[in-house]
């Protein structure tokens, strides 16, 4: 199929593409409703109005609350001075903000000249992918963390590594697993980046602990290692080594553990080679792929962090594969066995999302920027031509740049298709991110659990 030649064909089939796409997410995928901005903002309320603690606040109706390190509720401290629904649409702008910067760095200036076109329809791909739109609908904070971790990414690649490490290192305050990040930074040799990163993360882990000393102590002895306060780990929407084996009935320690060191041991090796080339959109790429198995809990939403994975795809000259990839994870096919993941089809299909993640760790391009094929060096590699015996070499004026030493730029993400996905009749109350379970056994304080935030229990 060819695309329209006129303007007036584009912005027609643009219309047709954005009215598919809203038909889509308005009928097929769960909406959440902003289920864990509520949760923020409720913690956050709770905490600075009425003296609540942190870590035992819970949305009302439900046995959920904070889990993050207490740094990301100290940086999510000004919700409280706005209603919800103020918080709501900042939450979304900025969203909006770290996908387009997140876009950019994946895809460069390749973009440009696809004009308003290509961005449109890269628009209504990407908002099919179904981490991007539980990321959007729960109101997450997963894209503004990619997007500090690429910008750092960023600044190593441009030979601007003296400047790297602060965006990972506030990433990793937020949430745990960007952390992974940090250790990147070891493998490939940049001590003084990792070391930023570590002092931003630590000072900033202190900062929270003067701010909030009960509920950090609180979290890092307690909660932090509390899986069930998250939630159960065998939910569908656990799309980790974890959950795999929790879906298999092995919830134990010993096999995860075994499981998670073989991962650390391929990813070591992948992305050593990758930042060895400079190949420093892999490393990340691989890093991020790795951070999703190796946690015990990874939802549907985490799932972003394999959107530089398909970039790397697309440069490598592979877009068929990411396009199908992507296509499955349009798809929202994992929720076909979320009333039961038993057999060898639950084991397979239930899980499809986590082959996909282990899948790219083990074959995914990297290492190829030097040498081979240099992917991010083909728009502009020039061709030195040897001089004519007539004509003796004229030497380059000082100052004067070699004209060889160009740089180019990665390849734009994947594109995408979806299918309708079945089994998903279910109250969109029931479950926001996990599945019903009991209250954490060692509360922060004895008091009780209500706050003051009175809304009705949103829907999943």
């Amino acid at each position: 199929m060819k695309a329209p030649r006129t303007d007036r064909g584009r912005l027609l089939l643009v219309l047709a593409l954005a009215a598919a796409v809203t038909a889509f997410t308005a009928t097929v995928p769960l909406l959440r409703d902003w289920f864990d901005l509520r949760v923020y903002y409720g913690t956050v309320d709770s905490w600075v109005h009425h003296g609540g603690r942190i870590y035992d606040y819970r949305v009302p109706g439900t046995t959920y609350g904070f889990t993050y390190p207490p740094f990301a509720a100290v940086a999510m401290r000004p919700m409280a001075l706005f209603p919800l629904r103020v918080v709501i649409v900042v939450a979304l702008l900025l969203n909006l903000a770290a996908l387009a910067v997140i876009v950019r760095l994946l895809a460069g200036r390749s973009w440009r000249r696809h004009g308003w076109f290509g961005c449109a329809l890269g628009a209504c791909l990407l908002a099919l992918f179904e981490p991007l739109r539980d990321t959007f609908s729960f109101g997450q904070v997963n894209l503004l963390l990619m997007a500090l971790v690429l910008t750092d990414g960023w600044l190593l690649a441009a030979g601007r590594g003296r400047r790297a490490g602060v965006g990972i290192g506030l990433a990793a305050a937020v949430k745990l697993t960007p952390a992974l990040f940090v250790v990147l930074l070891l493998l490939a040799g940049r001590r003084r980046a990792a070391a930023v990163a570590a002092s931003v993360a630590v000072g900033a882990t202190a900062l929270a602990a003067l701010v909030a000393p009960d509920a950090s102590r609180f979290y890092w002895t307690r909660a932090m290692w509390d899986t069930t306060r998250v939630g159960r780990l065998d939910y569908v929407s656990n799309q980790s080594l974890q959950g795999i084996l929790a879906r298999l009935g092995e919830p134990g320690r010993v096999w995860w553990a075994a499981a998670v060191l073989l991962v650390l041991a391929v990813w070591a090796v992948r992305a050593r080679r990758a930042t060895a080339a400079g190949d420093w959109p892999a490393a990340i790429a691989l890093t991020g792929l790795t951070a999703c198995l190796i946690s015990p809990i990874t939802w549907v939403h985490h799932l972003v962090w394999l959107l530089p994975a398909f970039a790397v795809l697309v440069r490598a000259g592979h877009p068929r594969v990411a396009g199908a990839l992507y296509a499955v994870l349009c798809t929202s096919v994992v929720w076909l066995w979320f009333d039961d993941a038993s057999g060898v089809d639950g084991f397979l299909g239930g899980n499809t999302y986590t082959w996909i993640t282990l899948g790219l760790l083990l074959w995914l391009p990297a290492g190829q920027l030097r040498g081979g094929r240099p992917a991010l060096a083909r728009r502009t590699k020039a061709t030195a031509t040897a001089p004519s015996p007539a004509a003796p070499a004229i030497a380059p004026v000082r100052g004067q740049p070699d004209p060889s030493c160009g740089t180019g730029v990665a390849a734009a993400a994947a594109g995408a298709g979806s299918g309708p996905g079945r089994g998903l009749t279910r109250s969109a109350s029931s479950e926001p991110t996990g599945s019903t379970r009991p209250d954490a056994s060692n509360p922060q304080s004895s008091s009780a659990r209500a706050s003051s935030y009175t809304a009705k229990p949103p829907p999943d």
